[in-house]
């Protein structure tokens, strides 16, 4: 035997073969009797694991759920086309079908083989691109051949000014864009990221760019990269903006619902003094607003129309809807009673009118849907007018701001803002996130006549309606009079329903790099992304651009709403957002928001379901389905 040392070793494997085969059956079935078989395969080792399966070191069974064989690096090759060639033929193939007439996606103007050919190949270097857009008029920031995007228009630019050869025009990826936040549809940014390979030989290229832009679309700057860089993966936090008019801050009309429910709470808790003293600065605002601009009106009418009047302005949205007759078909009174039901935002917002409108168009002739007008129903829409415009010409009292600011300010640090998204409990680790800080601007912002507040978070990241329900909590808390203790009860563990304040003003204000920063003058000796160059830019782009845009594109919903739909009372209105917003909350006859009353979270222990099924459908930033 010594002399066949070969016909031993091929003895010895059959037995090996025979007996592990008998081991794999043995094992199997102690696998089958609670797992012990596999348990103890796993703590002795892979090669003895493999051995009890039929498939030791000396086994010629390949295993019957195994049949796929490891593949060395030349077969692979050799099966495998070259990457290159396949990249060009998939060019090739394009070119083709776009002389024959054919579409396809294109991201530029297409350009001939000759062209490419023709083009002085120059370097191109990883950089990061600066921008600040209006978001009107598209699908959103990401870029999609088939959908008009912000990244589209920035990609054709930077191939009409030679920042991207010919060559990589037909394909974003091979310039490695790479986005910071991802904005949806409409949403603006005064400053946002992109990162990509481009040629920026040029000291103008900037300027050239820019001259290929809409002029709602800018390029602030570029910076050299280290290769590596992703503006996504190295962005560390971001800031936003809420634009808010400063009437949302005014307290509850005293006639309505939620104003009766304050101060009979007050009373019954005996800390009315303290609920005035809160209130002191705002209360004589609806009477002088009655004697100024609704008492004209007022005065023009008969005794028993004045009162039925009065009595439809301020009752509650259940006795309105059985008040005056619907002007609107059926089934659209319905989906507008449906669809208030369904929200906890209570937010009659233009989208929704305008979805109401569009069913109309599809179902039924636009003039068969509107009547005309009742007197009763025409002096409520000229009354519902002056408390309008009364509202605009409202200022903000410097007391009254000093307390918004201290509202925002119980969010700062770490906290868990369960109670400020949606499909989250109390026990959830992801609802904890960092405020770095929450400021109200130096100075309000007067824009046609009306008085805006610019609120500004920094924050590291945020969930679905975060800022929206963030900014509407302390917008109840200032004109309610609340005590800002609510605020901070409001990261315990009980659920209450916050509202979410209208996506209209909320903007990506710019994202924060301050690792890579460092990073970047120390080791790789660069420029640091910062926007504070461009700030005098900025900030003229955002009046013009952004601020200016979003009040004329709600005056034109207003007066589209005005021209062709009601409200959700059934009567002739032209609401603006946040107006409508504060009024349905107001006359809303529920418990879900009597937190805000002196009796606070108890008096609102019926709105703890609501609160967990907010609508997450709005046109607000999404970033990876967050906020940011």
């Amino acid at each position: 035997m010594a002399d066949n040392p070969s016909s031993a070793s091929t003895s010895n494997q059959d037995s090996a073969v025979s007996a592990t085969g008998d081991n794999s059956r043995s094992q199997r079935g102690d696998r089958d009797q609670g797992g012990r078989g596999r348990g103890r395969g796993r703590g002795r080792g892979r090669g003895r694991q493999d051995r009890g399966r039929g498939k030791g070191f000396g086994s010629k069974d390949s295993g019957e759920r195994h049949k796929k064989r490891d593949m060395g690096r030349g077969e692979y090759f050799r099966n495998n086309p070259d990457r290159r060639a396949r990249n060009d033929e998939q060019h090739a193939a394009k070119r083709r079908k776009t002389e024959e007439g054919g579409q396809i996606a294109t991201y530029s103007t297409p350009f001939t083989k000759e062209e490419i050919e023709a083009e002085t190949r120059r370097p191109k270097r990883k950089v990061a691109v600066m921008i600040g857009y209006a978001g009107s008029g598209y699908k959103g920031m990401q870029i999609n051949a088939q959908e008009k995007t912000i990244e589209g228009d920035l990609f054709k630019a930077f191939v009409a000014a030679g920042a991207i050869s010919k060559n990589n025009s037909d394909d974003p990826k091979k310039t490695s864009l790479v986005r910071c936040a991802r904005t949806d549809k409409g949403v603006h940014a005064a400053g946002n990221v992109i990162s990509l390979k481009l040629i920026v030989e040029e000291s103008d290229i900037v300027e050239t760019i820019n001259k290929h832009l809409p002029p709602q679309i800018r390029v602030w700057g570029i910076e050299r990269t280290n290769g590596s860089f992703s503006c996504y993966q190295t962005c560390d936090s971001r800031w936003y903006e809420y634009l808010i008019p400063t009437y949302s801050f005014l307290p509850p009309h005293p006639q309505s619902f939620l104003g009766k429910k304050l101060v009979e709470s007050a009373e019954q808790e005996g800390v009315f003094e303290t609920y005035q003293s809160l209130q002191e600065d705002g209360a004589s605002f609806w009477k002088d607003a009655e004697d100024t601009y609704v008492k004209p009106i007022l005065d023009k009418l008969n005794p028993s129309m004045r009162e039925a009047v009065i009595a439809t302005i301020h009752s509650s949205e259940e006795e309105e809807d059985e008040g005056p007759k619907k002007l609107t078909k059926k089934k659209v009174k319905e989906d507008s009673k449906s669809r208030l039901k369904e929200t906890d935002s209570i937010e009659p917002s233009v989208e929704a009118m305008k979805g109401e409108e569009t069913a109309v168009k599809e179902e039924e002739p636009a003039p068969e849907t509107v009547s005309v007008l009742t007197p009763l129903e025409m002096a409520v829409k000229d009354v519902k007018t002056a408390y309008i415009t009364a509202k605009k010409a409202y200022r903000i009292s410097a007391s009254r701001r000093q307390r918004v600011q201290e509202a925002l300010d119980c969010y700062i640090g770490t906290r868990n803002f369960h109670n400020y998204t949606i499909q989250k409990s109390f026990s959830d680790p992801s609802a904890k996130r960092v405020i770095r800080s929450f400021k109200v601007g130096a100075g309000p912002i007067i824009i046609n006549n009306t008085e805006w507040l610019s609120l500004k978070v920094h924050g590291q990241s945020f969930m679905m309606h975060q800022i929206r329900k963030m900014v509407a909590m302390a917008a109840l808390v200032v004109r309610c009079g609340t005590s800002i203790d609510i605020i901070r009860e409001s990261y315990g563990p009980a659920n209450i329903s916050i509202p979410k304040a209208p996506g209209l003003g909320l903007l990506l204000e710019r994202p924060v790099f301050d690792s890579y920063n460092e990073r970047a003058v120390r080791e790789y000796s660069r420029e640091k992304l910062d926007f504070d160059k461009y700030q005098k830019e900025m900030d003229e782009f955002k009046q013009r651009e952004i601020y200016d845009r979003i009040f004329r594109e709600e005056e034109k919903d207003h007066q589209y709403v005005h021209a062709c739909l009601i409200n959700l009372s059934g009567i002739m209105a032209n609401l603006p957002r946040f107006h409508a917003f504060f009024h349905h909350i107001d006359h809303y006859r529920t418990d879900y928001f009597l937190w805000v009353t002196a009796k606070g979270i108890s008096a609102a222990a019926q709105s703890k379901k609501p609160a967990r099924t907010d609508d997450p459908s709005d046109d607000e930033i999404d970033i990876n389905g967050e906020e940011g």
